[in-house]
């Protein structure tokens, strides 16, 4: 009998048990509310403002945009290369064939130094002209003045076709016979940088044979902040140094800014004269130039405050009471481990938010409906 009640009591018990959870479990087919969102998007006066729903989130912290001094020297990378107005480009003037050539590539060549011979019968018929101008101008010399001026013209006219033909006053004067032959003159004192003129080959008038360039003052352009062009200007003095010799440093002066913003880096161009003794300094080297400058201010942002989606970087400005509004930033580099320099898109003072960037980006895609 007690074995009976005791299974009574054990069966009265499990039923109990399965009235009170039907009780609690909601009706088949009843909707399940869902959590409400982490996040919301609201729009004020254009702007578009991240509400957290509860006013912000875990491991979230908030840092300051920090203005801070810039030191009186401004440094910035740089590239060598030849001043082109110290290059010169030595073209034939005429159609024939190269006969000799006396200079090669990285050759130092003198001012007035022969450099190529080229055959062309452009020559002997402009110097027989001159030859033949010149000995009228003796035969009618007792002449009349008409005559003697119309010499004068046939002279200097053929004396001008040889000039444009790349013939030196000089080379003029010792024409004694008309010979198609003709030996081309270095312009300028200068290194060869490229080289053209193969013996034997044929040239057409226009082609470039040689191309001469001087090193001992060199051209370094180098990139600017657009913050700091106020501090930068054209007669300032600056030193350079290379890897090449970083013992040694090279001094020179800002001889042009550029007109234009990269508008991609915001960064403006500088050309810098620079001296240069030995002719050390080498086209398509690399630079660091040193400018003594008046003390300036930048602003520096925490990298951990950005987040970089497709080709630009995002800060999330915190405005108090849980909203956030996303700023587009442009950034530099900044010497201070884990921080950036910006240059546009966010103002001294102003409060971001850190540490859980990515979150809060995700939460922004998620209000607009995206997947970030």
């Amino acid at each position: 009998m007690s074995r009976w009640r005791t299974l009574l009591s054990c069966g009265l018990a499990l039923l109990a048990m399965r009235l009170i959870c039907a009780c609690d479990s909601p009706p088949s087919g009843a909707d399940i509310a869902p959590p409400p969102p982490a996040a919301r998007l609201v729009r004020q006066g254009g702007t578009e403002i991240l509400e957290l729903q509860n006013g912000r989130l875990p491991d979230m912290t908030v840092s300051s945009v920090k203005e801070v001094s810039l030191p009186g020297i401004l440094e910035t990378t740089g590239q060598i290369s030849f001043d082109d107005r110290k290059v010169a480009n030595i073209i034939s003037r005429v159609s024939g064939r190269i006969e000799r050539v006396f200079v090669s590539q990285w050759d130092h060549v003198s001012r007035g130094q022969p450099i190529v011979t080229l055959y062309s019968p452009d020559f002997m018929t402009a110097e027989a002209e001159y030859l033949q101008a010149k000995a009228g101008a003796s035969t009618l010399a007792a002449g009349g003045a008409d005559s003697q001026q119309f010499a004068r013209s046939m002279l200097e006219a053929a004396q001008r076709k040889l000039e444009l033909l790349g013939v030196e006053p000089a080379q003029i004067a010792q024409i004694r016979s008309a010979a198609p032959f003709f030996t081309m003159r270095a312009p300028i004192s200068g290194t060869i940088v490229q080289n053209q003129a193969l013996r034997g080959s044929a040239v057409n008038a226009g082609d470039i044979l040689y191309s001469l360039g001087t090193l001992d003052e060199v051209w370094i352009t180098a990139d600017i902040y657009e913050d700091e062009l106020a501090r930068v200007r054209p007669g300032q003095q600056l030193q350079a140094v290379t890897t090449s010799y970083p013992d040694e440093v090279f001094h020179g002066v800002i001889a042009r800014v550029s007109p234009n913003i990269d508008p991609n880096t915001h960064t403006a161009q500088i050309r810098c004269t620079v001296k240069n003794p030995g002719n050390r300094l080498k086209p398509q080297m690399l630079a660091v130039v040193r400018i003594v400058v008046r003390p300036g201010r930048a602003l520096v942002v925490p990298l951990d405050a950005l987040v970089f989606e497709t080709d630009s970087y995002f800060a999330y400005v915190d405005e108090g009471g849980g909203r956030l509004v996303r700023r587009k930033v442009d950034i530099a580099s900044w010497s201070q481990r884990g921080y950036a320099r910006v240059l546009a898109g966010l103002n001294p003072g102003e409060r971001v938010v850190t540490g859980v960037t990515m979150q809060v980006n995700e939460l922004w895609h998620e209000a607009h409906g995206e997947t970030s």
